[in-house]
């Protein structure tokens, strides 16, 4: 297989940072030894000014981004002023400041953690977010969904030069934009959030593709950010269907070569192939 940057990719994974991944020896099914590369897998403890919210594992390529795009589809920063992402390096932990204290930190203070309130009302946050909110009628052309898929698969990145990692790209038409992987598929679309934030990227005619199944809460990031379709070529759960139904998002799943399937949106595909 060829490789090659598509002309349109602003930002790209970069296999060859000698950060993200190392050398491990190990013994083949022959008994052979071998040495290959493996993904690097670093703690990020995520704060919200003062408050530590959570402590992701990430390979760490862009921790600014995505401690912000975290806070941001956690719906955190409704209408809070950021005035700082600052990342220690030493201490693997990013801060991002708000011009004034939101009642996430305090919300967040009053749950117990070993009873998984925490956890439970960081995502009942993400599904009132999901109340009256409106995607863009945005179509989705099935022929572009061909030349993307394949110049995802032809773009260097830490899967092909490693594997156990997931990807995620957002794109415009039959064009990638900008692609982040990690080792967990929310980090890497919580990555690109925080990337389209900082930059200010639209998503009313932009198309999410993922190589991370679609569970319910990447229909609800995806829904979040304001991105009308969301493709993968993985597999999906029943309530992530449900969820893409319920809120008008496009989902398309098992996308491998010329087949998928379209779980959401179908009114909204054109089937110009």
């Amino acid at each position: 297989m060829s490789l090659q940057i598509p002309p349109s990719l602003l930002v790209r994974p970069d296999p060859t940072d000698p950060r993200l991944t190392r050398a491990v020896e190990g013994i083949d099914q022959s008994g052979a030894p071998v040495e290959l590369r493996v993904v690097e897998e670093r703690p990020l403890a995520i704060y919200l000014n003062s408050r530590e919210i959570l402590t992701a594992m990430t390979v760490g390529a862009h921790p600014e981004w995505l401690a912000l795009g975290f806070l941001t589809n956690q719906g955190m920063l409704d209408g809070a002023e950021v005035t700082a992402v600052q990342f220690d390096e030493e201490a693997e932990a990013v801060i991002v400041r708000t011009a004034e204290e939101t009642n996430h930190e305090a919300k967040l203070a009053r749950a117990t953690r070993t009873s998984g309130c925490a956890v439970g009302t960081v995502f009942g946050d993400m599904m009132e977010g999901l109340e009256g909110l409106t995607l863009p009628d945005a179509t989705l052309r099935v022929s572009d969904l061909r030349v993307l898929s394949a110049a995802i698969a032809r773009t260097p990145s830490l899967y092909l030069e490693a594997g156990a990692i997931h990807g995620c790209c957002l794109c415009r038409g039959p064009d990638p934009l900008a692609y982040f992987e990690d080792v967990g598929r929310h980090n890497a679309i919580d990555t690109l959030a925080g990337w389209m934030r900082v930059t200010g990227t639209g998503a009313a005619d932009k198309t999410l593709y993922t190589t991370g199944r679609l569970t319910s809460e990447m229909v609800i990031k995806c829904a979040l950010m304001g991105v009308p379709s969301l493709v993968s070529r993985s597999g999906f759960t029943a309530w992530g269907v449900e969820i893409a139904r319920r809120v008008g998002l496009t989902v398309i799943g098992r996308m491998k070569g010329a087949r998928f399937v379209c779980l959401s949106g179908a009114e909204r595909v054109v089937w110009d192939e």
